[in-house]
């Protein structure tokens, strides 16, 4: 993709990109040395700034409008580089301030993401990585289940966090209820600490299932020339996306099984309750939720369920439908009651409460 196409797909997808900027570093570990000689990709990352939110009296905002798109696109968040932990010049720490630098003197407004730690100025979010294994976040169920606490914690005076890439690898052109299991797990501890960690982003995202086609195994959603489909994990992603307060609330969950998973959020506007519930084990579990700080829960509740017979299930080409989430009304929601938890599964129980 180009430039402005990206930047318009993501406008058709009403999204705000993160532009990440390339700052002399490739993934071969050639690099750019700081100062004199990084001064020219300094000006490149500042014009194409400039593309992107210049108005039309800019140089490169008029060269945008006569590539047809007069408007400037919205943008917030500016990432220098890529997967810097990588490099073993030791250069990122100088890289990174002539950047950071430069892009605050004229875009004092926007927020710079670090692809790696630094310790030359103080970056407005940093691209977390795996510190062990020393890349993203590309995983094992089990591993993701053992991390869930990672950011609980985290350092709040520090910077923010980006998870810049993750996923659960389970699974065949796409991933299956098992890599779901995992990538809920850790959203879980990704949005009880959303005051801390302020994006994630999933990848791979599209994966040709044709024959001889596909270059990564475990993507969100598979295609071909005809179809396409959504993996559980896709499934996952839209669930928790479609079911989210602008509240984190404190929750504990009663339960013993090291493969139960909670958070809850909520609704400031509507008071409803989005409590989240991950089962990764083999047999259902009933959990004790005792909701505090509310003077009335109304009984009906809606359920939102994604579940798989093992974690083997999955969907694809022929079977897109395999595993979808469902939905279910329910009563019996108060400030104390019982549910159950099916095997394998992934709900979400929407609660109303008064004021």
């Amino acid at each position: 993709m180009g430039l402005l196409e990206m930047l318009t797909w993501c406008d058709d997808l009403h999204m705000e990109p993160l532009l990440a900027i390339f700052d002399g570093y490739t993934l071969d570990e050639q690099h750019v040395n700081p100062g004199h000689d990084l001064e020219p990709y300094v000006q490149d990352a500042l014009d194409e700034i400039q593309y992107v939110t210049g108005d039309t009296s800019t140089k490169w905002g008029a060269e945008r409008a006569r590539d047809g798109h007069p408007a400037p696109f919205a943008l917030h968040y500016v990432e220098i580089g890529n997967e810097e932990y990588h490099d073993p010049s030791g250069t990122y720490n100088a890289r990174f301030a002539q950047f950071y630098n430069a892009i605050k003197k004229q875009y004092p407004q926007l927020q710079i993401v670090a692809s790696a730690p630094v310790t030359s100025v103080h970056p407005d979010i940093v691209d977390d990585n795996d510190h062990e294994a020393h890349r993203h976040f590309y995983r094992t169920a089990k591993q993701f289940f053992d991390d869930v606490h990672r950011y609980d914690n985290y350092d709040r005076s520090g910077p923010k966090i980006l998870v810049g890439e993750w996923a659960t690898r389970e699974g065949t052109p796409t991933t299956n209820m098992g890599a779901a299991l995992g990538d809920a797990a850790w959203m879980t501890g990704l949005e009880r600490n959303s005051d801390l960690v302020l994006m994630a982003s999933y990848a791979p995202l599209f994966v040709n299932v044709s024959p001889f086609a596909m270059q990564w195994e475990g993507d969100l959603i598979g295609f071909d020339v005809m179809s396409s489909y959504g993996s559980p994990s896709y499934w996952t992603q839209v669930m928790f996306s479609g079911h989210l307060g602008d509240q984190i609330l404190a929750s504990t969950l009663d339960a013993t099984n090291p493969r139960l998973f909670e958070s809850v959020t909520a609704d400031s506007k509507t008071g409803r309750l989005h409590l989240k519930l991950v089962n990764a084990s083999s047999a259902p579990q009933q959990v004790a939720i005792k909701i505090t700080g509310a003077a009335h829960i109304r009984p009906a509740m809606v359920i939102t369920t994604l579940h798989g017979a093992t974690t083997k299930d999955t969907n694809s080409i022929t079977d897109p439908k395999h595993i979808v989430p469902t939905v279910t009304h329910a009563t019996g929601a108060s400030a104390s009651f019982r549910h159950t938890v099916p095997a394998y599964s992934i709900q979400v129980l929407d609660i109303d409460r008064a004021p």
